[in-house]
């Protein structure tokens, strides 16, 4: 090996180990009382291993190049799986093409490194996508784990010279150990394209239910109302004949452009707890933020509590990326002491984790004023929260609440 290759080989490798090794710690500098962020992203494009980017071989890579890029490490399912937390990530390399990847650690914060190769997942063989992204994990009660997932390919209908056009299918498979997937028929359903499709961990009256986003073109919900609700009696050749809307979009709301089904929602002892991102157009282009909502645990298709306004929202280096002012998240885990963990990416570029704790999230959902749907509407909810702060206060003897009148 010659001493140039060996040197940058080194440097690699000692840049590459630091960023492996470094620990993630809370963000004190940022506080809401509900979930606590940590100061670093849980995996980014520098975890890539770099044989993965790399071709070692001196005689074929003299000069040590980059041969195969990756541009970004985003939007990821999740799953604890034999004592360790497992992120299903979309590794999206230097061409656009994007592949899943296994990212795994013993810690929920830090610590994650990929397994050593991608997925081998099998494409449709009847109708090959041009790019697959954005898995879903459900560990459902019928023994297998589902991956429910985008599957892109050009639009056949789209005209000479257009390039840009695609559509949009819920792709699925299925495994037993995260390692060796089953590839599936796509989901079948009436409407023109579906992305974040989301399956029900549960049976409802023995069929399997499924969170849809019906949408008439690739990127526009159009006639699209929302998240929906639907049931097919086997995820094997999956179809549904009817969708029903469940959570509409609303104008002059974070929802408004477009909202969809996260993770696959949470059971908990006041119902189901659901994280979902909603979409609002301005003038500086899309913008992605997370709300949360629960619903019925006997009827899961009903949903019963609504807070207003975002649960996470893009924050400082956060909102800058491949593309920008956006968070999104395709998965989470619930821990049986109470902790909830919630894997968002920011920006299509790197992964973070919000940490908090079912007991929170619920505190949340249930007493959080729902949407105030008018300015009028938002502003009384402001002064009746200010007027029942300046009643406790004055009627309280203690200085520290005082103080919070400053």
């Amino acid at each position: 090996m010659s001493t140039a290759f060996d040197a940058r080989l080194r440097r690699l490798l000692a840049r590459q180990e630091k960023h492996l090794r470094r620990k993630n710690r809370i963000d004190l500098n940022w506080s809401n009382g509900l979930f606590d962020r940590y100061a670093h992203p849980v995996v980014d494009r520098q975890r890539i291993p770099l044989y993965w980017r790399y071709d070692l071989n001196e005689k074929t890579n003299p000069y040590l190049m980059e041969r195969l890029a990756v541009n970004v490490v985003f939007n990821p399912g999740a799953i604890e799986h034999d004592g360790k937390m497992v992120l299903v990530c979309r590794v999206e390399a230097a061409d656009r093409k994007s592949f899943f990847a296994l990212a795994e650690s013993r810690s929920p914060v830090e610590g994650f490194t990929f397994r050593p190769y991608p997925v081998d997942l099998p494409e449709d063989a009847q109708n090959p996508e041009t790019n697959v992204y954005d898995m879903r994990l459900t560990a459902h009660e019928d023994g297998w784990i589902y991956g429910l997932f985008c599957a892109e390919r050009k639009d056949p209908a789209a005209g000479a010279g257009d390039l840009s056009s695609a559509v949009a299918a819920c792709g699925i498979c299925r495994t037993r150990d995260l390692v060796k997937w089953q590839r599936l028929s796509d989901l079948k359903t009436a409407s023109a394209q579906q992305r974040n499709v989301v399956l029900h961990p549960a049976f409802i009256d023995g069929q399997y239910a499924l969170y849809t986003r019906p949408q008439d073109n690739f990127i526009e919900a159009g006639s699209g109302g929302g998240i929906g609700w639907a049931l097919c009696q086997s995820m094997d050749n999956a179809a549904i004949d009817q969708e029903k809307t469940i959570d509409l979009r609303a104008y002059h709301t974070l929802k408004e452009s477009k909202n969809g089904q996260g993770p696959p929602p949470i059971e908990t002892e006041k119902g189901w707890l659901h994280i979902a991102h909603g979409v609002r157009n301005t003038a500086a282009g899309l913008r992605y933020t997370l709300y949360a909502m629960l619903s019925d645990l006997d009827e899961p298709w009903r949903i019963t509590h609504r807070p207003g306004g975002y649960l996470i929202a893009p924050e400082g280096e956060e909102r800058v990326g491949d593309v920008s002012n956006v968070v999104f998240c395709n998965g989470a885990v619930a821990r049986r002491n109470g902790d909830l963990f919630i894997y968002y990416a920011s920006s299509d570029t790197r992964i973070h984790v919000a940490a908090t704790t079912i007991d929170k999230m619920l505190d949340y959902v249930l007493h959080t004023p729902p949407d105030g749907q008018r300015s009028r509407g938002t502003m009384e909810q402001r002064m009746d929260l200010i007027s029942r702060n300046l009643t406790l206060i004055e009627k309280s003897g203690k200085a520290l609440l005082k103080r919070a009148k400053k």
